[in-house]
Order: C-alpha cells, then structure tokens, then sequence
C-alpha cells in the first residue's frame, strides 16, 4: 500500500501544476482548452533543454517559459483580438501537439542526462520523513512533488489573502466593476494567464524530465484534458486541487496494479477518462454560489461598453 500511495503521488504531480495553471488562468475570467498543448510544449522544451545544456534548472526553467509563450499566443488572442476563448484554447491544443511532435523528432531514442536523474531523485525531509505511514509517501518524495505542495500553498494565499488575489477574483467576477474600481484588468489578465501557462508546463516538464525521463510522443496521453475537468472537481480551490489530482493520478496507475484480475486492459487504462466524466455529470447537478464558476468565465470583456 505504501509503494502504491508513493506512485499515486508521482502520478498526481503533473496533473496538479496542470490544475492550479487552469485555476489561476480561470480566475482571471478565461478558459483556456489549451491545457493539454502548453503541457507539451512544457515537456517537449524541458526535454531539450535538459539534453543540450545538461542543468536540471535550466531544463525547467526553459519548460516554464516555453508553456508561458504559448499562454501568450491565447492571451493574445482572447484579450487584444477577443478572440473566442473556446476556439482559441482548442487551436492552442492542436498547435501544441504538433510543435511537441516535430521538435520531438529529433529526441526520440534519448533519455535524460544522469546527473539530471540524479538530481531529481527522491529526498527525505529530516523528521517528517520518519512519521509513521505518511512520511515515506509524502516527505520522501523528489523536488518537483515538493514544489507542487509549496504552489499549492502560496497560491491559495495569494487568492485568497492578498489584495492582489482580490483583484483577480474580482476581475473574473465581473470585469466591468473590477475597472470601474481602477484595477487594470487587461494587465491582470495577462500576467494570470502566462502564470497559469509557466504552471503547465512544468506539469508537462514532469512527465518527459522527472517521471519517464525519456522523449515519446504524445507524453502527456490526454492529462490536460483530465486537468480541465479537475478544475471544476476541486471548485476552482488549489486546496482541493491537490486531492483531486492525487485521487486521479492513483486511478491512472491502478491499471498496473490490477493486471491481475480478469479485466480488459483497455477498460483498467479508460479509468480516469471515465472518472472524469461521472465528475462533470455529478459537478454539473450540484450547484451552489460558493462552488459556482466565476460568473466572467469565457465571457469576452469590452472596456468600450461598460
């Protein structure tokens, strides 16, 4: 139970900076459906990086900026052009897809530098590692599942303590009151949509860095799309988000450990497509003000007509 309660983590870790990326972006009163391509965009350019300089802050740093250049093609168009949001995010998907699959190319037979793999592995964080049960399977964990519980942390802060995160939720609320107030809103839609683009890219820098670590095509097998729908499982809360994210990346491992059981492989791999869709069917019927989107979401803002 243990040794499936570590992979659990390792799973939910790409799927959680997905999450909290489309948190913050969504707060911000945009959906982006481009979850899924900035993850490959993230994967494929923490890959390169990571095999043409060999330093594993320079390969996460550069999936960071590759994921954030790719929100900036969605902030583009949904804020200076308006955009519609839906269209654009899909585009963002197929653009990404593509881009990660060319440049990939030039990868495919590689694996990670060593000192790369030596560098993320696991590490014990002195006394909570030896907590009885949990202590193996949260605190002896690699850097990048720790950075996952710091962004958890600071963004709920930031969303909810600071004026700034007031702003933003304001902002996705209603954007004509939020300018009215002297808050630039196209500013902050900006900055929280390339925020929410770096945080999926290193979700997809997980994956082809840390968790594989070697290039295959079309690494990310629809996380983006789960990570979307987790958003609306953890109402729009990063708190809830790292829940979400672990419960699904144990669904996307249990294929593995229930092999031995008479059920069709392919039925075990569909699990989490499924889960998610019985999410969105039972986060649909529940409707209630505190757990309810921001009413801005998707709706286009023109300063002109306030």
């Amino acid at each position: 139970m243990t040794s499936f309660l570590i992979s659990v983590v390792i799973a939910g870790t790409p799927l959680l900076f997905a999450t909290l990326g489309e948190i913050i972006t969504e707060k911000s009163g945009h959906l982006n459906l481009g979850v899924e391509g900035m993850m490959l965009v993230g994967a494929v350019a923490g890959f390169g990086f990571g095999i043409i300089t060999g330093n594993p802050i320079v390969a996460i740093l550069g999936a960071m900026v590759a994921g954030a250049l790719t929100a900036l093609i969605y902030g583009f168009l949904t804020i200076t052009l308006r955009a519609n949001q839906v269209v654009s995010g899909l585009a963002l998907t197929i653009f990404g897809t593509g881009f990660s699959s060319y440049i990939g190319t030039n990868f495919i037979g590689k694996k990670m530098p060593d000192n790369i793999i030596e560098f993320y592995k696991p590490i014990e964080i002195p006394l909570l590692s030896k907590i009885p049960f949990i202590g193996q399977i949260f605190f002896n964990q690699d850097i990048f599942v720790y950075l996952g519980y710091l962004t958890v942390i600071a963004l709920g802060i930031y969303l909810y303590k600071t004026n700034i995160g007031m702003n933003l939720r304001a902002i996705g609320e209603n954007p004509s009151a939020a300018d009215g107030a002297g808050i630039r809103v196209s500013w902050y839609k900006y900055v929280h949509i390339l925020i929410g683009g770096a945080l999926c890219g290193l979700g997809g820098a997980y994956l082809s860095v840390v968790e594989v670590p070697a290039w295959q095509d079309n690494i990310t097998a629809g996380r983006g799309w789960i990570a979307i729908a987790l958003v609306i499982f953890s109402k729009w809360n990063p708190y809830k988000a790292i829940f979400a994210a672990y419960f699904f990346g144990g669904l996307s491992i249990a294929g593995f450990r229930l092999q031995h059981l008479s059920i069709p492989q392919s039925l075990l791999d569909a699990l989490p497509y499924l889960f998610t869709i019985v999410v969105l069917v039972i986060s649909s019927m529940k409707k209630s003000q505190e757990n309810a989107p921001p009413k801005g979401l998707s709706v286009p803002y023109f300063r002109e007509e306030r």
